[in-house]
């Protein structure tokens, strides 16, 4: 606990790096934060702290639909203040990336999924996947739910990589 608390005191983000271990976790279990994945979804990541701004590690998930991807950041995002985006307690930083799914949505389309990594203050990461929404009756008509995909993951560092 004391290596993280003198993270906090740095911000020295270097303890998240997983130089051949991951990050992996389930799925928040409430149907209120959740669209697009089943109550049994896991997630796993990798990490490189040295390089969040330009190869920051990949994504996997139990279901298919990240399988080794990686996580691309936005070059434009480390220029703006929506780099230094905070929200909730607890997160020493929040980090917003880009992944291609690997497998296709219920419209077709294997689209990018936007990726936040949110590392925490007592060294376990949360992970949120969100993509499109549900349509509007408005715009005439509600396209499928199951396009939209809005996930939270809580990850724990565990040895070795990814299994799935």
């Amino acid at each position: 606990m004391g290596a993280w608390l003198a993270c906090v005191a740095c911000q020295d983000l270097s303890g998240f790096t997983t130089a051949g271990d991951s990050y992996e976790g389930a799925v928040v279990q409430g149907g209120f934060v959740r669209s697009g994945v089943t109550e049994s979804a896991r997630a796993c990541i990798t990490l490189d702290a040295n390089h969040f701004e330009d190869a920051p590690g990949a994504i996997w998930t139990n279901d298919g639909l990240f399988q080794g991807v990686s996580m691309r950041p936005i070059p434009q995002i480390w220029h703006d203040p929506l780099s230094t985006f905070n929200f909730g307690e607890g997160r020493l930083k929040n980090l917003l990336y880009v992944a291609t799914a690997s497998e296709t949505f219920a419209d077709g389309k294997a689209d990018d999924v936007f990726v936040v990594v949110s590392l925490m203050h007592w060294g376990h990461v949360d992970v949120r996947l969100l993509r499109g929404a549900p349509g509007h009756p408005q715009d005439g008509g509600a396209s499928p739910l199951s396009t939209n995909l809005f996930a939270i993951f809580t990850l724990s560092r565990q040895k070795g990589p990814c299994s799935y």
